[in-house]
């Protein structure tokens, strides 16, 4: 009697990690698919000297996922997600600058296109999961899936799916999530992979020079949301060209003079104003969430957490009290410096991801 393999989809960028992940799941026997996303057309960003950005989702990437998959011996398809990356996720990091906030595209992208619009490609093809390359694990607890940190401390990427649900969660596969990076490379190199050297992508994949103000401007014209930058005493110290050009915590670029080291310490979209302030204003005790996802039963009573206000941020101790409308305040045991507007805030108990939201 044969046995029956079970399908998985492997969303394959063309980097290291996701062609180990097809590779070690074309190992352990499963009946595994390549698909890459198409999310975002690179022609623009080539040089006058044809020099092109490292960054994910490229062109080559996709020409090294399809090498990939070749040398494996598996399907491979390419899907254009283009209209629905400049719909979900371009158009809302424009948004969220423009009115004063400091985005974060890759929980969107993550949220969206890869655990939506490619999962929905994995069920259309009948796939039994769809599987990743993230240093992130699915390990159940109280008898239903749980996300929970990868054990390499340096890679875990947990902080960008905290957006996943239960019913994800069940068809959704991590093989790299109990590995290292330097393990990782290792199974790159003994399945003699292509891009077992390839350097990591650092970068915003559609910013892949690094310049966001220029991106902005691009998409959404400059000339506006021009003000005043203002002390936090009410003082005007001089303008600006822009608020999209600041974030909170920023010190280098404003330009002023002052008897001491001045911080972005808020703006103030609705009147186009940047607030200034000391150092020490940098720093809060607390702070709202809106659009707070749960992945345990949504919390009556306040419950203690660590919190994770960004990607490479240690987690710390905090109050978390749910509110209605899917709200809810942080309360930090200890203030801490870079809360910012627009940034996922996620919460842990022990190594599982129990919710987290978006900082108002």
């Amino acid at each position: 009697m044969s046995v029956v393999k079970k399908r998985v989809v492997v969303a394959m960028s063309g980097g290291v990690d996701s062609s180990v992940t097809a590779a070690l799941l074309q190992e352990q026997g499963y009946e595994v698919i390549g698909m890459t996303m198409q999310i975002w057309d690179y022609t623009s960003f080539t040089a006058e000297n044809g020099e092109t950005f490292g960054s994910c989702c490229s062109l080559d990437d996709v020409y090294d996922a399809r090498r990939v998959a070749e040398s494996l011996g598996i399907p491979f398809y390419v899907v254009n997600f283009e209209k629905d990356f400049q719909r979900h996720v371009i158009d809302n990091f424009c948004d969220e600058y423009f009115g004063g906030r400091t985005p974060n595209p890759c929980v969107l992208c993550n949220q969206v296109l890869k655990f939506e619009l490619l999962m929905r490609k994995a069920l259309e093809l009948e796939a039994d999961y769809l599987a990743t390359g993230h240093y992130a694990q699915i390990l159940e607890r109280d008898g239903r899936p749980a996300l929970v940190k990868g054990i390499d401390e340096s890679k875990d990427q947990s902080y960008f799916l905290f957006t996943l649900t239960p019913a994800q969660m069940s068809m959704t596969l991590f093989p790299l999530g109990g590995m290292t990076k330097s393990e990782v490379r290792d199974h790159a190199v003994r399945f003699n992979l292509r891009v077992a050297d390839k350097a990591e992508s650092q970068d915003i994949c559609f910013v892949p020079d690094g310049d966001y103000v220029r991106f902005l401007e691009e998409e959404r014209g400059a000339g506006h949301k021009n003000g005043e930058i203002i002390h936090h005493s009410g003082q005007v110290l001089g303008q600006h060209n822009g608020i999209y050009r600041y974030t909170i915590g920023q010190r280098k670029g404003l330009g002023l003079s002052w008897p001491q080291p001045l911080y972005v310490v808020g703006i103030d979209a609705e009147h186009c104003r940047v607030i200034v302030g000391e150092k020490e204003l940098l720093s809060r005790a607390s702070f709202n969430l809106h659009r707070t996802l749960w992945s345990i039963a949504q919390p009556v009573q306040p419950i203690e957490v660590e919190c994770r206000i960004r990607y490479r941020h240690r987690p710390v101790a905090a109050t978390v009290t749910p509110s209605e409308g899917g709200g809810a305040l942080i309360e930090f045991h200890q203030p801490q410096k870079g809360v910012t507007p627009g940034q996922a805030a996620v919460f842990y108990q022990d190594d599982r991801v129990i919710g987290g939201g978006w900082i108002a």
